[in-house]
């Protein structure tokens, strides 16, 4: 028991080391950046004015372009999106004039049978986001099911 304690103890140890060389590591290159960062500082503060209100705006604008960019990346990503959206929305219109044209067929006793029934649909969790649309005579189910 005793040596087994001593190799966990060992291998705690050794790994303890080579987190702390990490840290170390890192620390020394947080301070290498540190002190680039302060002599380009010295360096803009010894120019005149005229240059460091220049070289602010070419920091500005390069901020701005990247910051151009990244808005450009998003905004293809949600046309994309957009189009991806609109096909599956013409899929499903198409579907529901479909299951319309189909209802147009069955008997009206028959859609009441079917509405009292309650099917088991399983469903994947989404956030929906929009306006729900409803026939008038079934509000009082459709509120007894949003209650329960």
């Amino acid at each position: 028991v005793l040596r087994l304690l001593e190799a966990q103890l060992q291998d705690q140890r050794r790994e303890h080391e080579e987190e702390m060389e990490a840290l170390r590591n890192q620390v020394d290159l947080m301070q290498e950046e540190l002190e680039k960062q302060q002599q380009a500082f010295l360096q803009t503060l010894q120019l005149s004015p005229e240059v460091q209100v220049e070289l602010g705006l070419q920091q500005e604008i390069t901020r701005l372009t990247n910051e151009n960019l990244d808005l450009k990346e998003l905004l293809e990503k949600l046309e994309k999106n957009e189009r991806k959206l609109v096909k599956q929305l013409k899929i499903y219109m198409k579907k529901v004039q479909e299951f319309e044209a189909s209802q147009t067929v069955v008997p009206v006793e028959r859609r009441q049978h079917e509405r009292n029934m309650q099917v088991a649909v399983q469903r994947k969790e989404k956030d929906f986001q929009g306006m729900l649309e409803y026939y008038k005579e079934d509000e009082p189910l459709l509120i007894r099911n949003l209650i329960t």
